[in-house]
């Protein structure tokens, strides 16, 4: 008779039913409800592609664009999943030899072995459509889309500034990035980067074993969406814009249109110049190194932002404004001229004889005037002990006027020019020096250097009579933040608002009946003045600011073209037709038109 199982039979039945069962749910957890080890499993036939935002575009004031994307290929490498291929095969494809193909991988496994880096850049439509059909020969290669910039018309190159792919130093301290991506180097591109570049976003798609896409993972849930960057409106009028790079070609110099209300800059033209589009595509760094060692146009250089120059007869309006408030003259002191300023056995000449009072010394541009009232202001013996007090109540003045200092606005690399301190001449004279060691600053020559920018932010100040807004090239962000309010805050300077009215009626009658005649526009009246700076190197350079309507100023100019003489002779000329072009919309005054722009320096 078979013995009945005992109690402690039944016990061990039990637990190990129990350790079945928990064995069981355990089981069905991990294979049916938990993906975890799935998961784990299929990571080598994952793939996950980074989505590179579309870069924001850029308008000018008027809703024209600037700058847009166009779609290009990136052929990307994972290290570690990199199996024996047919090197000769790829080389032929990429047109790149062995060495570089192994160079390109060990540059890509030195930045990580498991992340994907760039191989080859910027491939075209057509060229991605031929390498797709191969791709599955080359297990660990993969390609992704990214947006290229196009510039629909060549122009604003230096403002607009370029894109360029990030360096070392900007991988180890921005995490954003990655080896491969584009940052912007340069103008607006640079200024607002964090605006423009948007947030990149992941895509995650399985890939069979011949290194085919096979569709998204999990129907995209694990996706993120790429986020475009924002849309800038400039401050820029692209109409004028082009046009004034039309009126500077095959010339050296610069041109910069502020609108005195506002401090937005309408045109800022820096020539020679370049097409943007060049510094796009695969082709990107070998335009660069010729654009870059062509010292002969130095194509480059931002001469309105970076270039200083000897401010010459325009310095002159400022040292008549200073004069004022200093209380060395008012509208009516008439100084004699016997057609030079005399300093010892030396002469700086004066091409106007007589005499004049302050209006028709702005008119006719007499630097007999200004040296006087030069050396009136820092040899103020009533007013300071010595002229070192006298020249720096005059270099506060100067630097309250924009001049030796810099915005800081959104324009990148700004020149703050060249304002001499008391130190300064106290090492270059030993400290025995008076007003007329220094006097040729006077008329805008001497120590003294300005920037384009600078000058035509004076002649704003004295269109809005003692005022000025900071010049800045951006007027909005996706037309939500009013770029403007940053640069809102009203600017005083140390003049006083009357002391402009006598400045004004002098450019007036300079443009009427002066120096600035070859500037008149019928129906517009305009405020002017020439200057010639002196060039050491050469033919001295032609000088014009100006700014219009008198009355209700709407565009405040200045234009210096190297080595163009008389500043009434070719800056006057396209000063006022950059006027006219912005103010009338078209041109009326066709044969000086086609004279400047037939003009070669």
């Amino acid at each position: 008779m078979a013995q009945a199982p005992s109690k402690r039979m039944y016990i061990l039945f039990g637990v190990m039913a129990v350790f079945a069962i928990i064995y069981l749910v355990r089981l069905f957890s991990l294979q049916v409800l938990d993906d975890f080890y799935k998961k784990s499993a299929d990571e080598n036939a994952l793939r996950y592609i980074t989505e590179h935002p579309a870069r924001g575009l850029i308008y000018d004031r008027n809703d024209s664009l600037f700058v847009y994307n166009e779609p290009v290929y990136d052929l990307m490498v994972v290290p570690r999943e990199l199996r024996a291929f047919d090197t000769a095969d790829i080389c032929r494809l990429l047109e790149i030899d062995k060495e570089t193909l192994l160079k390109r991988i060990e540059k890509a496994r030195n930045y990580s072995p498991m992340l994907p880096s760039t191989f080859e850049q910027q491939m075209s439509k057509e060229d991605f459509g031929y390498l797709q059909e191969k791709l599955y020969k080359f297990p660990g290669f993969f390609v992704q889309s990214r947006t290229l910039r196009y510039y629909p018309e060549p122009i604003a190159a230096h403002v607009l500034g370029y894109v360029g792919e990030v360096n070392q130093d900007i991988l180890e301290n921005d995490p954003y990035y990655q080896l491969g991506d584009y940052i912007g180097i340069s103008g607006i591109e640079k200024t607002y980067e964090a605006e423009l570049r948007g947030v990149k976003g992941k895509r995650v798609v399985l890939v069979d074993v011949h290194n085919r896409e096979k569709g998204r993972y999990r129907d995209g849930e694990e996706d993120v969406m790429a986020i475009p960057g924002q849309p800038l409106w400039s401050t820029l009028d692209l109409a004028l814009q082009k046009y004034g790079e039309e009126l500077m070609k095959n010339k050296r110099g610069s041109i910069v249109a502020i609108e005195p209300a506002t401090g937005e800059i309408l045109c800022i033209v820096s020539s020679p110049s370049y097409d943007p589009n060049l510094l796009v595509g695969k082709n990107r760094g070998k335009n660069y190194a010729a654009l870059a060692t062509d010292k002969v146009n130095e194509p480059l250089y931002n001469r309105a932002l970076q270039a200083i120059y000897p401010p010459g007869s325009t310095f002159k309006l400022i040292n008549g404004l200073i004069a004022q408030q200093e209380g060395v003259l008012d509208q009516n002191t008439v100084y004699p001229c016997p057609g030079g300023y005399r300093i010892g056995d030396h002469t700086i000449g004066c091409h106007h004889a007589g005499g004049a009072n302050l209006v028709s010394a702005v008119q006719v541009s007499c630097n007999t005037y200004f040296c006087k009232a030069f050396y009136n202001i820092i040899s103020n013996r009533k007013k300071y002990a010595t002229v070192q007090e006298g020249y720096q109540a005059w270099k506060n003045h100067v630097n309250a006027l924009g001049f030796g200092v810099t915005f800081d606005t959104d324009l990148p690399f700004e020149n703050r020019g060249i304002i001499p301190s008391v130190d300064y001449f106290n090492k270059l004279y030993h400290g025995r020096w008076n007003g007329n060691s220094v006097v040729s600053m006077g008329i805008g020559q001497g120590e003294a250097a300005t920037t384009p920018l600078q000058m035509a932010n004076s002649i704003a100040i004295i269109a809005n009579r003692g005022f000025y807004y900071k010049p800045h090239i951006i007027k909005a962000i996706e037309k939500k933040e009013n770029v403007s309010d940053r640069f809102g805050d009203r600017i005083q300077t140390t003049i006083n608002e009357e002391y402009f009215e006598p400045i004004i009626r002098g450019m007036a009658a300079a443009v009427e009946a002066g120096t600035g005649r070859q500037a008149i526009i019928p129906g517009i009246k305009m405020a002017g003045k020439t200057g010639t700076a002196q060039n050491p190197h050469g033919r001295d350079h032609s000088v014009f600011a100006c700014f219009a309507p008198v009355d209700d100023p709407k565009i405040a100019v200045f234009v210096l073209v190297e080595n163009g003489g008389w500043g009434g002779t070719v800056a006057a000329p396209i000063a006022s037709l950059i006027v006219e072009k912005y103010l009338k919309g078209e041109i009326n005054r066709t044969d000086l038109e086609k004279r400047i722009l037939s003009l070669t320096l």
